[in-house]
Formats: C-alpha cells, sequence, structure tokens
C-alpha cells in the first residue's frame, strides 16, 4: 500500500464514492418507478359493479323519510 502516492490513493477512493452514489441514485430511481407502476396498476382495476336495487332502496327510504318528516310538520 505504500507504493501508491496520496493523491491517486485519494482519485480512487473519490471514483469509488461517486460509483456507489451513482448505483444507489438508479436503484432509488428504479424502486420509485416501479412504485409508480403498482399504483397504476391498482388504479386501472375497475371496482365492483354498482348494486341498482340497492341503490334504489335507499333512494326509497330516504323519500319515505322526508315525505313523513314533511308530513309531521304540517
Amino acid at each position: 500500500m505504500s507504493s501508491i502516492k496520496p493523491p491517486v490513493l485519494a482519485a480512487i477512493s473519490a471514483a469509488i464514492t461517486a460509483y456507489l452514489a451513482d448505483e444507489e441514485a438508479a436503484l432509488q430511481q428504479q424502486q420509485q418507478a416501479a412504485a409508480l407502476m403498482s399504483l397504476a396498476a391498482m388504479g386501472a382495476m375497475p371496482g365492483p359493479p354498482v348494486n341498482l336495487w340497492a341503490l334504489s332502496g335507499r333512494q326509497q327510504s330516504m323519500h319515505l323519510r322526508l315525505l313523513t318528516q314533511r308530513r309531521s310538520l304540517r
């Protein structure tokens, strides 16, 4: 190790540090892209179909409650 001069050793260590930083940045970018792809895939899946019979029944019960309230206010 004594045969390597200090400036050369500093340059080697700086190059290794820069390489590791680039690799970490690339890995982080890949992970973010994978996370975005999984979110996009989850958003593209359709939900369950709307049950129109249940919706109609709820509207009917709400309408009946409104009529009952109006009748009680007379």
